[in-house]
């Protein structure tokens, strides 16, 4: 009754309905019965006779070429003409491979019929020896851009319309399939190739049909169980027989046809020369696998994804790990995968450390899938852990992930990942982190790298409001120890600064952080929730960790990472100013370096991006924080002159310092105390005086600054002179007195250091030159050589320091502007801005090069590049001096018969400088800078011959390594020079000290005898990791039969690839020097909920045996 109403209700205006699907569907099913054709529309009558109208004068590989669209149709003429053409058809399709392959042949169908396979894949491959060949494959023609996949889709299409009768006749992909074998074992690395594309998606084709049969076979077994239960025996159960015998046998025959294409063209392919082949290879047995394990996954086939991982191609190994990820995410593959799993699971583990990053991250996915199925322990991941401080990024943010799942969430103990992510609290999450963290507080950098690498997974840190309580105590349940509570203090500002956009670790490029609209919303948002959640508990934060000065100062830093102006909108000032009251009395609370310099960034901030009344009270605050420290300073200097204590004098001194770094401090007197209690007290500790001294330095700086370049004031300039007179007497009393201290001891260093620098700083701050014919002119200072060289003295001194003492003093405040490489930025930085006399200072610090490790040979090849850049110094005599002064350090060891270990030291030191010093001429320097080499020379040989035989050893130690860098024609004018110098000279006496002689001589004999024309290459730096160096043939067209049947795995190749070379230490980023310490997490065991149990592995890894 219903459905008569609904017919008989008026229509809805507008279009008529559309007639659905299933009414379409009956209308061509009853069509059918009548034996009627389906309505097709005159565009598609029209569409299909043109394909068949454009079918008759194209061959196949044209349309593979160039009309992929007609491949369905031609496919099913194909099919439609086979069962009255076979030999046609069959001709047309392997002629079609042969021209794919890019044969140019002139095989005939009787001929192709008649021919055994051999002889006819023997023909094409004369064929290709003689250059008749067009290789479609690797063409980089537009028209062929798409002629892999047609190839691919021809193949595929074949097979499926085949499936119900030329597939199984026997005969056509019999052919087919021989041909393809042969022309994949061939030397022509094109043939290889596209036969080895056509086999495996022959392959791949197979197992659809298969897969569709055993569906058939299974519904068919069904039919036939349920029709025996009716009746035992009858004319529907043999129809039923009959289909489900047939069915097994059509799945029989095609996986035949699969293992005959596996073992003739995969096992000898998949070792093939050519990486590419080798990798077509692995992702197909892959795809075989996950989709037809019934038949290929047992471990004769999965042995080849596991001997894969050792490739040397990088692309291979990622392949395979690719590969073996998509088969362990069915958890229906596991149970078979258990002796392949031991076999290989170490080479899986190692491959997250491989050379390539992509294979990297590719391996630490694999192992998450390993984990997740409980197929690797906990102490299996102990190497991966140290990943998490590994340089390049993605492979920390992979291993983060990791350990976010397996650690945090737990969600590895779960059959499916992210099921107990919303069931546990961020408190829980948080603990966890804590317990990580804990096993990195001595080292703050590497709890930033753990944090950065976590950050994106772990949503708990960003629950600003969790924290915040956490850190209150506001949770009974929860009780954090001192150690958890610091690192969570870490960890909120840390995660704050990541929230806000900003880096918490070093980058590898060091640029700068640009971010869209969209970004920059996103951004603003987390900064609003961060103000959000601290906007009235901050002061309760600062309050209750005041004096915890481990804590302080990252809560400090909060302040700059707040929106501000949420104190105005939601009417919380006096939160804000109960802020800032807290920051005033923590600057004058502590003295450490850290958190003074948070305190006085945060009121800063504060003075810069407040508003109105807000803005107001910061200002007043930074004034009444200047007023009170500079009252503090005076009157701890009258308590230091009256015999008081000088802790009070340092600490103040301090807060002076860092205050003074971001905003001139002005008050009259306050640079006269400091003179005078510098003058008077001589006795202090060393660490007062050198504070006493940066600030002087600081407001001398401000003074200048100040000073109006136009139009000075005579008071400004003569007040700026005092000041700089004053404080030149105090630098130069102690470049007098420090080289012959007594006293030694880290504040001894820093004083010295301190001492150095300023001096440096301060003849730069008033170059001559740059003062000149200005009004300013009476401000330019020059000093006098023998000031140069006291303090040239005192920063040899500094330089002398052992490695250990320096190591020791690691951890100290300031040990960055207070070491020795500090001195030689300063002393480098005179030289460069020729600020002193450059005959002097440049060649003794290029002559300490080789002397005091890395880090200074790193600053003195700067300054080198540098003056040749510039071109304001005479390079040759550079060189000759520093080299000349290396050798008088070795002789004066010498002279004053100090011990051999020290000795041979100095002569090993001129000898490394030489070397390093003629490494600078490299490739076509040499011939630009001929001149400077042979002045190098020149001079050389004339102050070795000047006091004979005492310095003849300076030929041998000096000038032997730019020998070999001139043109042997040069060599004969040296020679002569050299026996010149000797021909009235009797060499009869100590043969010892003539042997240099004797040497250089022979050298440049050898060197011209040779007739060696200088050729170097230019070394290439590259970036990214390190790679090894592998002797990898180059494409070729035409291999040789060995190259490509015999090329194999070997088990020496199943060791080490794709895993890192050792570097030189110089050239590791600074991160790389503290890995070790991430070693800890190797230990680390955190109480897990949920299933314990893992399952060992403790079999070999595997090897193609």
């Amino acid at each position: 009754m219903e459905e008569t109403l609904a017919s008989l209700r008026r229509p809805k205006r507008g279009r008529p309905p559309r007639p659905r699907e299933e009414d379409h569907a009956e209308f061509e099913e009853e069509a059918e019965a009548e034996g009627l054709a389906p309505p097709q529309s005159k565009r598609k009558r029209a569409a299909s006779a043109a394909a068949a109208a454009a079918l008759e004068d194209q061959p196949l590989i044209d349309i593979i070429k160039h009309n992929g669209r007609l491949i369905s149709h031609a496919v099913k003429k194909l099919v439609e003409d086979y069962e009255s053409k076979k030999n046609s058809v069959t001709f047309q399709i392997l002629t079609m491979l042969f021209e794919a392959c890019g044969a140019k042949h002139e095989i005939y169908p009787d001929y192709l019929h008649e021919s055994d396979v051999d002889e006819v894949v023997f023909s094409l491959v004369e064929l290709a020896r003689k250059g008749l060949v067009e290789d479609n494959y690797n063409s980089k023609q537009k028209e062929l851009k798409n002629f892999k996949e047609n190839l691919a889709s021809f193949w595929d299409n074949l097979v499926l319309e085949c499936q119900n009768g030329p597939l199984f006749d026997n005969t056509l992909f019999q052919k087919i399939k021989d041909y393809v074998v042969a022309l994949s074992c061939t030397p022509p690395r094109v043939y290889r190739q596209t036969a080895s594309l056509i086999g495996l998606q022959l392959v791949t084709s197979f197992i659809s049909v298969a897969k569709t049969l055993s569906g058939q076979r299974e519904t068919t077994q069904r039919q036939l169980n349920a029709e025996k239960k009716k009746q035992s025996d009858g004319p529907l159960v043999g129809s039923l027989n009959k289909r489900l015998a047939l069915t097994h046998e059509n799945i029989t025959y095609l996986e035949e046809l699969m293992r005959k294409i596996f073992s003739g063209l995969f096992m000898h392919r998949y070792r093939d020369v050519e990486p590419e082949i080798r990798m077509s290879c692995i992702k197909s047995l892959g795809i075989w696998v996950v989709s037809y394990p019934s038949l290929f996954l047992q471990d004769i086939y999965l042995k080849y994804l596991g001997w894969t991982l050792n490739d040397k191609d990088a692309g291979v190994r990622r392949t395979s790990v690719l590969a073996l990820q998509s088969l362990y995410e069915v958890d229906d593959n596991i149970p078979s995968l258990g002796l392949f799993t031991e076999r290989f699971y170490r080479r899986m583990i190692n491959l997250a450390d491989d050379i390539d990053i992509s294979v990297a991250v590719s391996a630490i996915g694999l192992i998450k899938q390993l984990l997740r199925h409980q197929l690797l322990s906990d102490d299996d991941l102990g190497p991966l852990y140290d990943l998490l401080i590994d340089e390049p990024p993605m492979i920390r943010r992979a291993i983060g992930e990791l350990v976010y799942d397996h650690l945090i969430a737990q969600n590895i103990k779960t059959s499916h990942p992210g099921a107990r992510d919303e069931d546990e609290s961020s408190e829980v999450h948080i603990g966890r982190m804590l317990q990580i963290l804990r096993e990195f507080t001595d080292d703050p950098v590497l709890s930033s790298y753990v944090i950065d690498d976590i950050w994106d997974d772990m949503k708990a840190m960003k629950d600003w409001r969790c924290m915040v309580s956490m850190l209150l105590d506001e949770n009974p349940a929860i009780e954090l120890t001192d150690m958890d509570g610091t690192n969570l203090v870490c960890m909120l500002r840390a995660s704050a600064k990541k929230a806000v956009g900003e880096r918490i670790v070093p980058a590898m490029d060091n640029r700068k952080l640009y971010y869209n609209k969209t970004q920059k919303e996103v951004l603003e948002n987390s900064k609003r929730e961060i103000t959000t959640a601290l906007l009235t508990r901050y002061p309760q934060l600062l309050r209750k960790y005041m004096s915890d000065k481990a804590k302080i100062s990252p809560l400090v830093d909060m302040m700059i990472l707040l929106k501000l102006e949420m104190y105005s909108y939601k009417r919380q000032e006096k939160h804000f100013k109960a802020a800032i009251d807290l920051i005033f009395d923590v600057f004058f609370k502590h003295g450490e370096k850290d958190t003074l310099r948070s305190c006085i960034k945060a009121i800063t901030f504060c003075c810069t991006e407040c508003q109105a009344d807000l803005k107001d009270y910061a200002e007043n605050k930074l004034k009444n924080l200047e007023d009170e420290l500079v009252l503090k300073v005076k009157n701890a200097i009258k308590e230091v002159e009256a015999g008081d204590d000088e802790y009070s004098l340092l600490v103040n001194l301090k807060r002076l310092y860092e205050l003074q770094l971001s905003k001139p401090v002005k008050n009259d007197g306050l640079f006269e105390d400091m003179y005078r209690i510098l003058s008077h007290l001589r006795e202090m500790d060393n660490e007062v005086k050198s504070f006493l001294l940066i600030n002087m330095h600081l407001q001398v700086a401000w003074c200048l600054h100040a000073i109006d370049g136009e139009n000075p004031s005579e008071t400004s300039i003569d007040e700026l002179l005092s000041k700089q007179s004053s404080l030149f007497e105090q630098l130069y009393y102690y470049l007098v007195v420090l080289p012959t201290y007594q006293k030694e001891g880290r504040s001894t260093t820093v004083l010295s250091c301190r001492v150095c620098i300023i001096t440096a700083e301060m003849w730069c701050l008033f170059k001559k030159s740059k003062y000149s014919s200005t009004r300013l002119e009476s401000l330019g200072y020059l000093p006098q050589l023998d000031i140069v060289q006291k303090f040239w003295k005192l920063c040899e001194q500094q330089l002398n320091i052992s490695d250990e003492t320096e190591d020791e003093d690691a951890n100290e405040e300031y040990i960055e502007d207070t070491n020795r490489d500090a001195v030689m930025i300063a002393a480098a930085k005179l030289v460069l801005a020729d600020t002193v006399s450059k005959g002097y200072l440049g060649p003794e610090i290029v002559s300490h090069y080789v002397s005091h490790g890395a880090s200074t040979m790193e600053i003195i090849k700067h300054l080198i590049a540098s003056l040749k850049k510039n071109g304001i110094f005479d390079i040759a005599s550079l060189f000759f001096e520093a080299l000349r002064r290396a050798y008088e350090r070795y002789t004066a060891h010498v002279q004053d018969e100090e011990n051999e270990t020290l000795i041979g030291k100095s002569y090993s030191e001129c000898q490394d400088l030489a070397s390093r010093l003629a490494g600078s001429y490299v490739g076509a320097a040499c011939n630009k800078n001929k001149s400077e080499i042979l002045k190098i020379i020149r001079d050389g040989v004339h102050f070795a011959f000047a006091d004979l035989p005492k310095q003849l050893s300076f030929l041998e130690a000096a000038l032997v390594p730019f020998v070999s860098k001139l043109p042997s024609s040069d060599i004969p004018d040296i020679l002569a020079d050299v026996e010149r110098r000797t021909q009235d000279t009797d060499m009869n006496g100590d043969q010892s000290a003539w042997r240099p002689y004797f040497t250089f001589v022979e050298h440049l004999r050898q060197r011209h005898e040779k007739n060696e024309v200088f050729q170097e290459e230019k070394p290439v730096r590259r970036r990214g990791r390190p790679r090894k160096v592998r002797d990898v043939p180059g494409k070729k067209l035409f291999d040789g039969h060995n190259s490509s049947d015999e090329e194999s795995i070997s088990a020496s190749d199943h060791q080490g690839h794709g895993e890192d070379d050792t570097d030189n230490d110089a050239d590791q980023p600074l991160i790389n020097t503290v890995r070790s310490s991430a070693s800890k997490l190797r230990s680390l065991k955190l109480s897990q909920q949920g299933t314990s149990g893992h399952k060992g592995a403790p079999g070999p890894s595997g090897s193609n045996s």
